[in-house]
């Protein structure tokens, strides 16, 4: 009887928990790819999308649901994520497990002179991916 019992309320508990959140590995990454060599635009695509990622989601960020990070192609570390993701050159990319959103275009288009469009261009793809 105590064991029943100890067995259903393990299974409330569990289904409480992932009723909660539902996928709990769930994460969402933020890769920008460069090169040692980069111009003011590569610098800005970098320092706009880490700020957007940053202020747009700080909690998430705290609870390492979503992360920015910045890969270097030309060390060793940077040239192994790129091959992991299949990306060669510079490029924005936005990945929740197997679905990635390409936002390179956006990122040159924008970092310069509308960083509130990349930033925008950012939320839509980020949000798009938690659905």
């Amino acid at each position: 009887m105590k064991k029943s019992i100890l067995l259903i309320l393990s299974i409330v508990v569990m289904v409480g928990l992932f009723a909660a959140n539902p996928n709990p590995a769930a994460k969402i990454e933020v890769y920008y790819f460069h090169l040692s060599r980069r111009c003011m635009t590569c610098n800005n695509v970098e320092k706009v999308s880490k700020n957007a990622v940053e202020t747009l989601y700080p909690e998430m960020v705290k609870n390492g649901e979503i992360f920015f990070k910045s890969v270097n192609l030309d060390e060793n570390e940077g040239e192994a994520i790129g091959k992991k993701y299949n990306i060669e050159s510079q490029t924005l990319i936005v990945i929740a497990g197997a679905k990635r959103v390409d936002l390179t275009a956006k990122g040159f288009l924008y970092a310069n002179n509308s960083p509130e469009k990349l930033k925008a261009a950012i939320k839509k793809a980020v949000e798009g991916l938690m659905k």
